[in-house]
C-alpha cells in the first residue's frame, strides 16, 4: 500500500513528465514548420498565414530569433486574457461551456480544500485507532482520514457538519452555474448569425400513402397544416454505398498523389505497387497508372450509383427536412404534436447541417426501440464483464500481486525506488490503458443505436461511459481492491468485525486514486497540449501527400473537444473530490490543481487549436448538472455506509436526508432552467424573425435554404450563398396525386386549402 513517500515520488515523477510536456510544447510551438499543428484554429479562420514563407531556407524550419525563446512561457497568460464573449465569438458556446466545468470544479472544491484541511485533518490525526488494529493493512494516508477515528467517537459530528456544509456549497456554486449557462444559452440563441437549423425541423416516420412519393406528402402535409409557414423540404435519401464509394474514391486520390510526388521527386525510377490487400501482395504493377484506371472505375462506379439513388423510390426513406418561412414557424411545428397518432409525423429540431449522422437517418424508425433495448442489455454485459479484468488489474498493480504472478522479480521489486515506482504509479497506469478501447466501443454502440445527430451521439456515449467509469473505474476498484487486499484479514476475523474493516477500508483506497489523477490529470493533460501524434500526422502528410497550400491547410488535424470521453472523465473527478471530501481530505489537493491545469490547458486548446464539430448551444449542459448531483448522491450514502460501521447510528437520521435534499435540489433546478436546453422560446424566435424582415426585407430563405440539408455526396463543390430578391418567391400550386372518393384531383397552395377534403 502506497504511503506519503510512495506518493510524493509519484507527484515528482508525474510533475517532471508534466514539465517535459509543457516545455517540449512551449518550444515546438515556436518553429515555423509546426505552425499549422498548433495554430490550426487561426489557420481555417484565414486570419494567420504560414510563417515558412518569404523566408530563407533554414528560417522556414527553425525559429531563429532568440527573443522568442526568452518568453515561451507566454501562451499561459495569453490563454487567460480572451474575455468570455469575445471566446464564445471565436470558439462557440459549446467550446465556452465546457471549459466552464473545469472552472466549475475549481469554485467547489478550493474552499471545500481549505475548510477540510482547516477542520477535518486535525480531526482525523489526533483519532489514533489504526495503531491500536491488528492486522490490519494501513499507511501514514490513513491517518489523514476518517479511518483513524475510533468507533462511537463524538469526533465524526464533526464530518457530518462539514459534509452538510460541503453539500450546501456544491448546490449554492452548481445553481448559480445552472443559471449563469441557461443565461448565455438564450442569449447565444437570440444573437447568433442565421443558420439553416433554425428555420428547419426533421420529419420522422412519414406514414405510406399508395398515390404520393415520400415527397409529394410532405409538401401537402405541411402546405394544408402550417399553410402559412412552410416554405419548402428535402426527402433523406439512404446514400450511404454511395457515400463509401466517395470515401474509397478520396482514398484512392490520396495514394496517387503520394505516387505522383514519389515520382516527382525521382523521375527516373516509377514507383510500383502491388494489386492485393494494403499493397503486400499480388501482382506488381505502375503504381501511377493502376490508381487513375482503379479511380476510373470508382467513378464509374459511383455515377451509377448516384443515379440510382436518385432514380429509385425505394431509396428514399419515410423522413424529410422541413424548412419555414420564420423561425417562429419552425419552433411551434418542432414543439407541437402533428397528428393524433402520436407514432407518426414526428418532429424535432433539426441539428445544423454539419452536426448531422447521416448514416443513421436510413434506418427506419421502428427498429430504434428495438436497437436502444438491445444495446441497453450488451452494455450490461459490458459493464458486468469488464469488473473481472478491471479486477484482476488492480490486483496485480500492487507490489503483493507481482510478487505473487512473477516471484523471480521480488529481489528487484524490493529495492526501495523501484518499490515507490510501483505502488505511486503502476495502479494508475494500468487503469488508463486498460480503458483505451472503450470509449471506441460506446460509441460504436451509440452509433447502432439509431441518434442522427453528432451531438447526440457524443451526449449518449458519455452517457454510457459516465455509467461505466462510476460501475468499474469508482466502485470496481474500491470493492475489488479492498475485497483482494484484506481478503486474509477476513478470514481470520469474525463475521461482526468484517463490516467494521470494510468500514475502514473503503477510504484506504485513497492512495490508489491519488495516483491515478497524477497520472491521467496531471501527465495527461499536459500530453494533451503536446499534440504528439497530430503532430507526427502533419509533417507525414505534409512528406507525402502535400502538393498545394490547399492540401496543406487539409492536412491539418485541429481536432476538437471530444466531449463522449471528456465530460465523464471529468465527472469521474467531481465523484472523488466529493466522496472524499469527508473522508480522506489529502485527495482534495490533487483535485484543485487537475481542475485548475485542465481549465489553463483547454482554454489555450480551444483559442488556438480546436474546431468543433457542431454547436449545439450548450444543450449537454442539463447531462453534466445531473451526473454531477449523481456524483454528490453517491458520496453521502457512502458517508451513511461508512459511518453506519463506526457505531454512529443515532447520526444516521441526518445523514438521510443529504440525498433527499440532494434529489430535491436536482427537480428544483430541473424545473427551473432544463426547458432553455430543450425548447426555443416563441418570443424569442418573433423577435429574431421581426428584426431579419426588418433589417433584410429581400432576403430570399428558399435560396439561402435550398442546398443546406442536401446529402453531401450530392453536393455541389461550389458554396450557395444568399441572393437578394425584390420579392419573396410565390409557392406555386402543387397538384396531388392521391384520388377522392369520387376520383377528383385536389390543389393546395401555400395560401390555404382550395377545397375540403371530404
Amino acid at each position: 500500500m502506497a504511503n506519503l513517500q510512495d506518493i510524493g515520488y509519484s507527484a515528482a515523477i508525474n510533475l517532471l513528465s508534466a514539465l517535459a510536456f509543457l516545455i517540449a510544447f512551449a518550444m515546438l510551438r515556436l518553429q515555423p514548420i509546426n505552425d499549422r499543428v498548433y495554430f490550426p484554429k487561426w489557420y481555417l479562420k484565414g486570419i494567420r498565414s504560414s510563417p515558412t514563407r518569404a523566408k530563407a531556407l533554414v528560417s522556414k524550419f527553425v525559429n531563429l530569433d532568440y527573443r522568442t525563446y526568452c518568453k515561451f512561457w507566454n501562451w499561459m497568460p495569453a490563454a487567460l486574457k480572451m474575455p468570455e464573449p469575445e471566446l464564445i465569438d471565436h470558439a462557440g458556446l459549446d467550446s465556452v461551456v465546457y471549459i466552464r466545468i473545469y472552472l466549475l470544479g475549481v469554485k467547489i472544491f478550493v474552499p471545500i480544500t481549505i475548510l477540510a484541511f482547516g477542520v477535518l485533518v486535525p480531526v482525523n490525526w489526533t483519532g489514533g485507532t489504526l495503531e491500536h488494529m491488528k492486522d490490519l493493512t494501513f499507511s501514514d494516508v490513513d491517518k489523514l482520514s476518517i479511518s483513524n477515528i475510533p468507533s462511537e467517537s463524538p469526533r465524526f459530528w464533526a464530518h457530518v457538519g462539514m459534509s452538510f456544509v460541503f453539500t450546501f456549497w456544491t448546490f449554492y456554486v452548481v445553481y448559480k452555474e445552472y443559471k449563469t449557462i441557461a443565461t448565455m444559452r438564450l442569449r447565444f440563441l437570440a444573437s447568433e448569425s442565421r443558420r439553416p437549423d433554425q428555420f428547419t425541423v426533421l420529419v420522422r416516420n412519414v406514414p405510406p400513402d399508395p398515390d404520393e412519393s415520400v415527397s409529394e406528402h410532405v409538401e401537402h402535409f405541411f402546405f394544408v397544416n402550417h399553410p402559412n409557414h412552410y416554405l419548402t423540404h428535402h426527402v433523406v435519401h439512404n446514400a450511404n454505398k454511395l457515400a463509401s464509394l466517395v470515401a474509397k474514391k478520396k482514398s484512392l486520390r490520396n495514394w496517387l498523389t503520394y505516387y505522383q510526388n514519389k515520382y516527382q521527386r525521382n523521375p527516373s525510377t516509377k514507383p510500383m505497387t502491388k494489386t492485393g490487400f494494403f499493397g503486400l501482395w499480388g501482382t506488381k504493377v505502375d503504381a501511377i497508372d493502376w490508381y487513375l484506371s482503379e479511380i476510373e472505375k470508382l467513378s464509374q462506379e459511383e455515377e451509377a450509383e448516384r443515379e440510382k439513388v436518385l432514380r429509385d423510390p425505394k431509396s428514399v426513406i419515410p423522413a424529410a427536412f422541413v424548412s419555414f418561412k420564420s423561425r417562429w414557424g419552425a419552433a411551434v411545428c418542432a414543439q407541437t404534436e402533428q397528428t393524433s397518432n402520436p407514432t407518426i409525423w414526428l418532429t424535432e429540431r433539426a441539428p445544423e447541417p454539419r452536426d448531422v449522422y447521416w448514416d443513421n437517418l436510413a434506418i427506419p424508425y421502428f427498429e430504434l426501440t428495438i436497437r436502444r433495448l438491445l444495446m441497453g442489455v450488451a452494455l450490461f454485459f459490458l459493464v458486468f464483464f469488464f469488473m473481472i479484468p478491471i479486477a484482476i488489474v488492480q490486483s496485480l498493480a500492487n507490489i503483493e500481486g507481482i510478487q505473487k504472478a512473477f516471484p523471480f522479480l521480488k529481489p528487484l521489486i524490493e529495492v526501495k525506488s523501484i518499490k515507490s515506482l510501483i505502488q505511486g504509479i503502476l495502479p494508475g497506469i494500468a487503469l488508463k490503458i486498460f480503458l483505451i478501447l472503450l470509449p471506441s466501443i460506446l460509441m460504436f454502440m451509440s452509433k447502432i443505436e439509431g441518434f442522427t445527430s453528432l451531438s447526440s451521439l457524443d451526449r449518449r456515449s458519455a452517457a454510457k461511459y459516465h455509467f461505466f467509469i462510476l460501475i468499474n473505474v469508482f466502485l470496481g476498484s474500491i470493492v475489488a481492491g479492498t475485497a483482494l487486499e484484506q481478503l486474509k484479514s477476513f478470514m481470520k476475523q469474525s463475521a461482526t468485525e468484517i463490516p467494521k474493516t470494510i468500514g475502514v477500508s473503503i477510504p484506504m483506497k485513497a492512495t490508489f486514486f491519488i495516483t491515478y489523477i497524477m497520472v491521467d490529470g496531471w501527465a495527461g493533460i499536459a500530453a494533451e497540449i503536446l499534440r504528439l501524434v497530430p503532430l507526427v500526422m502533419f509533417h507525414l502528410k505534409n512528406t507525402f501527400l502535400v502538393k498545394t497550400e490547399q492540401d496543406r491547410d487539409q492536412a491539418m488535424d485541429p481536432g476538437s473537444l471530444e466531449f463522449a470521453t471528456s465530460e465523464p472523465r471529468i465527472q469521474l473527478y467531481f465523484l472523488l473530490g466529493l466522496v472524499y471530501a469527508a473522508v480522506t481530505p489529502l485527495l482534495l489537493p490533487f483535485i484543485v490543481i487537475f481542475f485548475s491545469f485542465a481549465y489553463l490547458v483547454f482554454r489555450h486548446q480551444i483559442i488556438n487549436v480546436y474546431d468543433q464539430k457542431y454547436e449545439s448551444g450548450a444543450a449537454f449542459w442539463p447531462d453534466v448538472h445531473r451526473r454531477l448531483l449523481i456524483g454528490l448522491v453517491i458520496a453521502q450514502l457512502l458517508l451513511l455506509g461508512l459511518l453506519s460501521t463506526k457505531g454512529a447510528a443515532e447520526l444516521t437520521p441526518c445523514l438521510i436526508a443529504q440525498p433527499i435534499l440532494t434529489i430535491w435540489f436536482h427537480k428544483f433546478c430541473k424545473g427551473r432552467f432544463e426547458s432553455a436546453f430543450l425548447t426555443l422560446p416563441l418570443q424569442d424566435a418573433m423577435v429574431r424573425d421581426t428584426l431579419e424582415r426588418a433589417t433584410e426585407p429581400k432576403l430570399n430563405l428558399r435560396t439561402y435554404l435550398q442546398d443546406a440539408y442536401i446529402h453531401p455526396v450530392f453536393k455541389r463543390d461550389e458554396p450557395v450563398t444568399p441572393q437578394i430578391l425584390d420579392e419573396e418567391v410565390n409557392s406555386p400550386l402543387v397538384a396531388t396525386k392521391r384520388k377522392s372518393t369520387t376520383g377528383n384531383s385536389i390543389k393546395i397552395s401555400s395560401e390555404g386549402i382550395s377545397e375540403v377534403i371530404s
